[in-house]
């Protein structure tokens, strides 16, 4: 195998997006000793943001449109597939310190049957934000759609795998889509993002197909921070278009008839009476 010019390549998808915001999640990436290049994949119908791409580091690319998120993605996964041995899928609303991606990166190298991990996720107030799911039923996601959150409580909640404590490293079959740390031959082997998905239910669908070849994980020995402003809540048409991609999702893996979902769940829900020490920590304090 040849040498890969980039220890770890990341792609951020523009939509006329704050300024502010990115800049952080640019300053976060870059803050490494790692060899890294970052993607800016603007969807915005002009221009404007190309400002932020001030680094030899980052590489520029406009659509003119609206193309979708796992499309823009996918124009710079397929550039880091050659370039690099990992790459992140990052959200604009994302950032942390230095140091994450380091450890990130030599828990990988350690865990070579690791296709995907997940840092341990935190609202800027420090609250622990619950993105380790099982695969869903219709039910999960109508329920998180459409039912206020003080009704049943406990099927969110084991829903969400939070009987678990989020201080453990576990394998889950649906990682958040806001930092997708990946391992590039995960890409060769399973695909990229299904651009039917404009927009939602990517990351599910995503995360779902590298499980069934390698270890997805949850890794809580090191955080970053997700403003994560929810805004298929908070507006009618991102709301559909949420909705339409989680009908998408279902018609691609069946709805209330899906043998392998059920199976995937059981062994996920039993890891609550399993050890996972035998994976190769880069700190000697865990």
């Amino acid at each position: 195998m040849s040498q890969k010019k980039y220890s770890i390549t990341c792609s951020i998808v523009l939509y006329k997006s704050e300024k502010e915001e990115v800049q952080r999640a640019i300053k976060s990436f870059l803050n490494t000793v790692l060899p890294i290049k970052l993607y800016l994949v603007d969807n915005s119908p002009t221009d404007e943001l190309k400002i932020l791409a001030d680094s030899e580091k980052i590489e520029y690319i406009f659509n003119n449109k609206n193309i979708g998120y796992g499309a823009a993605h996918n124009k710079a996964i397929i550039k880091s597939v050659e370039e690099s041995k990992y790459h992140i899928v990052l959200n604009p609303d994302v950032y942390f310190e230095s140091g994450v991606l380091e450890k990130l990166h030599d828990f990988m190298e350690k865990n070579q049957e690791i296709g995907h991990i997940m840092p341990q996720v935190l609202y800027p107030n420090g609250e622990i934000q619950y993105l380790c799911k099982l695969l869903p039923t219709p039910i999960d996601l109508i329920l998180r759609m459409f039912v206020p959150k003080r009704f049943f409580k406990e099927h969110r909640k084991r829903f969400d795998l939070q009987d678990f404590g989020y201080n453990t490293i576990m394998e889950v079959p649906f990682l958040s889509g806001c930092f997708i740390f990946m391992r590039t031959k995960a890409f060769q082997d399973v695909g990229m993002f299904d651009e039917r998905f404009f927009m939602y239910a990517e990351d599910i669908d995503l995360t779902r197909r590298i499980h069934a070849h390698y270890k997805t994980i949850f890794y809580p020995h090191t955080s970053i921070f997700h403003r994560h402003e929810k805004a298929s809540k908070k507006s009618m048409k991102m709301f559909w278009i949420h909705t339409l991609n989680i009908i998408k999702y279902f018609n691609k893996w069946g709805w209330f008839f899906d043998k392998e979902r059920r199976q995937i769940n059981k062994r996920i829900l039993s890891q609550f009476e399993k050890d996972y020490t035998n994976l190769k920590s880069p700190q000697k304090n865990i």
